[in-house]
């Protein structure tokens, strides 16, 4: 066992009417203390480090629940925490949570949680009218507005790092749209919603004809949350999905991996999860508590260790039903029938069955990644044209996302020992947040660590990033270790460490990074502002690109790389990508399409008085360009240019152009005093060709202009003359005459 909640006060301030510790079956709690005292806290912090101790774990989480545990005064709930520290750190790392109506939650109580390391999870049931339908003072008054008031306590900048997120208790008469909505304004971490505890014997609501009305409810949440580009986890709906892949559930709501919690009454008594409220009264007692009895004692409890036989312990209706692995059989305590007791389907069968089955029917972001193929000569034709369009370009990032995962794979291997943690997170996090693991994959710096690492020079800490990072875009809790001064998060960012040099752990739990040592028993800590750097984005008209001033790989475009930008350097940056942006749409509209979906990165370079206009690629970063500080003009011109350079390589890694053997060959061009190798003459004709298209455009826009007249000439003669020198040649295989000879179609269509 590695979870355990703490009961520590007994008693609630609100009376809400769907309350299963009041209002269902068992009533214990009417014998039980109101609070937990000392004596009990100190015992049952005893009884986890022991069992922590005996079993190895380096980690336990500790959850203070209720009743109200608001109810302990920030004194009471100081002197918990001093307590349960003082027995479980020595022996392993302490996750601290709380579960609270939010109601008593001010400034003192949220100082306490940072101190600590306190995650807060706060009931709400959505917007005013569904919130208060349940959730209500004794006197009938309603609680949404002094549970706002808390949650805008929590997402001040000095408490966000202890905000874990809202639960929301389903009720089908709500409006599941206006409910999410009113959830998400209050920008949580993450939510949860759970469907309210009933059995066979007390069913749950069913309002009107739907004879599945929780997952009419659930569904209408689940597409409009995916129509969103479902902009926080929801665990639940991710359980579903992840369980679907073949990953791992994160609730003991789904799924059928083993139960690993248990309740600590505020008398010490060894209890089971709270749901088990609902089936009959004294439903979740064992007869143990923490002065007789150890953890293993408790595990031994048949009930607790029916919930570790996965589906050998379901009736056999579950065990023939094809979405088991998914459904699990629902929540232990929802299959309670008088006379069978658990040994049946979850009351809530019927509805599970079918969220679990359309959303397995609907999944988006689950397709089978990409494979390497052959690029259909519709997609090779519109990449020769000069431009291509976005779906096109969607082919070739596709296929470049495909190497980069072959990539990673290897060189993960070939990192070995120090990056197994790591490797252990990203492939977990790819089992429960495939997207978000194909956005970092999908960063233009992987492949180029990835094949450093295969040539030699493994980077265990550049690995971690990319787990990490993975796991915050995809709101997975995860833990790596590193040893360096700072650590590159691929696509969000860069943290400093507070001990270069040192090991540090780097913890990811609800959307929150945090730092520490990776000693057992360390405190870890929200990551100090002038210690984080964020990634910076220009977000205009569709362009979404990162200003790449972290990546410790973007030195591969062979330019000195400036080091993190100043405020006003950033903004200076923005500012010029934005108008760059602009002048491409009014001169090179073509290209816009296609680098909306395939430029990502931008790395500023240090400026060079000799060359001012510096930009470059590389073949092994796919989407990124580097460039010095330039006019916005100057800078439209670099942005089509190389991406031409990006997009012909990502050609190129698919299908061979030249003849292998003829690729060193040299040829003269008119933009190079030296004769280049034939790769390098076909890469030159096709930038050329988008240089020479802008600068059409902007002949065409201002024909008195010389400066337009002439550059549009002579970009146009060069790519004329080397493109016939290269078909000349005879180096060129079938489809690079049909690439050559496409892009000859489009300069000769062009008036001369």
């Amino acid at each position: 066992m590695s979870q355990y909640v703490l009961k520590v006060h007994s008693r609630c301030d609100l009376a809400c009417d769907h309350c299963y510790i009041y209002e269902h079956a068992d009533q214990s709690w009417r014998g039980r203390p109101r609070a937990m005292t000392a004596e009990v806290v100190r015992q049952a912090g005893r009884r986890i480090a022991e069992h922590a101790a005996a079993h190895g774990l380096a980690r336990v989480r500790v959850v203070l629940h209720g009743g109200e545990p608001l109810l302990m005064g920030v004194a009471g709930l100081r002197s918990t925490l001093e307590l349960l520290s003082a027995q479980i750190a020595p022996v392993a790392a302490l996750d601290l949570g709380m579960q609270t109506n939010g109601v008593r939650l001010s400034p003192e109580f949220c100082d306490l949680f940072v101190e600590f390391g306190v995650r807060v999870g706060v009931s709400l049931d959505g917007d005013r009218p569904a919130n208060d339908r349940h959730r209500r003072h004794a006197d009938g008054a309603g609680s949404h507005d002094a549970v706002c008031a808390a949650l805008a306590l929590l997402r001040r900048a000095e408490y966000r790092s202890s905000y874990a997120g809202l639960l929301c208790t389903v009720d089908v008469e709500n409006d599941p749209i206006a409910v999410y909505q009113a959830l998400l304004a209050e920008q949580p971490p993450r939510i949860d919603f759970l469907l309210p505890h009933a059995t066979w014997a007390v069913p749950p609501p069913r309002p009107g004809p739907d004879p599945t009305p929780y997952a009419t409810w659930l569904l209408a949440v689940y597409h409009r949350w995916t129509d969103d580009g479902r902009p926080v986890p929801i665990r639940f709906l991710d359980s579903v999905l992840s369980l679907g892949r073949g990953g791992r559930s994160g609730t003991e709501s789904l799924g059928l991996d083993p139960a690993d919690v248990v309740v600590i009454e505020t008398d010490g008594a060894w209890e089971q999860p709270d749901s088990m409220k609902t089936a009959f009264d004294g439903a979740p007692a064992t007869g143990l508590d923490v002065f007789g009895h150890g953890v293993d004692d408790v595990t031994a409890v048949p009930a607790i260790a029916e919930r570790q036989a996965g589906a050998a312990a379901l009736c056999a209706t579950c065990r023939s039903c094809p979405v088991v692995g998914q459904c699990g059989g629902g929540l232990y305590a929802h299959r309670y029938r008088p006379g069978s007791d658990f040994a049946n389907p979850s009351v809530y069968c019927a509805d599970l069955k079918r969220l679990i089955t359309m959303m397995n029917g609907s999944r988006t972001s689950d397709r089978p990644e990409p494979v390497l193929a052959d690029p259909p000569p519709q997609v090779l034709d519109a990449i020769a044209g000069g431009a291509g369009d976005a779906e096109a370009v969607r082919f070739l990032a596709d296929s470049q996302h495909a190497i980069v995962r072959a990539l990673w794979v290897a060189a993960a291997d070939r990192v070995g020992g120090p990056g197994a943690m790591s490797r252990r997170v990203l492939e977990r996090v790819d089992a429960q947040a495939p997207e978000a693991v194909r956005a970092v994959l999908s960063h233009p710096y992987v492949r180029v660590w990835a094949i450093r690492c295969l040539e030699g020079t493994p980077d265990a800490t550049y690995l971690a990033g990319l787990a990490a990072a993975a796991a915050l875009r995809g709101g997975v809790s995860a833990e790596v270790v590193v040893k360096a001064g700072a650590v590159h998060l691929p696509t969000v960012g860069t943290v400093r460490l507070p001990d270069p040099g040192e090991p540090a752990l780097l913890r990811i739990e609800d959307g929150t990074l945090t730092v520490g040592r990776p000693a057992i028993g360390a405190p870890v800590r929200p990551v100090a502002a002038d210690s984080w750097l964020p990634t910076r984005r220009v977000l205009v008209d569709g362009l979404a690109v990162a200003i790449e001033d972290g990546d410790p790989y973007r030195d591969c475009h062979d330019w000195p790389v400036e080091g993190r930008l100043a405020e006003p350097q950033a903004r200076s940056w923005l500012a010029m990508i934005e108008g760059a942006w602009a002048a491409v749409r009014r001169d090179a509209p073509g290209h816009t399409s296609g680098l909306r979906v395939g430029l990502s990165a931008i790395a500023p370079l240090t400026a060079d008085p000799a060359n001012p206009h510096r930009s470059a690629t590389s073949r092994h970063a796919f989407g990124a360009m580097c460039a010095t500080h330039s006019g916005v003009d100057e800078l439209a011109v670099m942005l089509v240019h190389e991406f031409q350079h990006s997009k012909l390589g990502a050609i190129l890694d698919l299908v061979d152009l030249l003849d292998p053997d003829r690729r060193s060959e040299r040829l003269a061009v008119a933009w190079r005093p030296d004769p280049r190798p034939l790769e390098g003459v076909l890469q030159g004709v096709y930038a050329h060709l988008g240089v020479a298209d802008v600068w059409r455009s902007r002949h065409r826009a201002e024909p008195a202009d010389p400066l337009a007249a002439t550059w549009f000439r002579r970009y146009r003669d060069w790519t004329a003359s080397a493109l016939d020198a290269l078909l000349g040649t005879g180096a060129l295989t079938p489809r690079g005459v049909r690439f050559a000879t496409r892009m000859g179609e489009t300069l000769h269509g062009w008036p001369q």
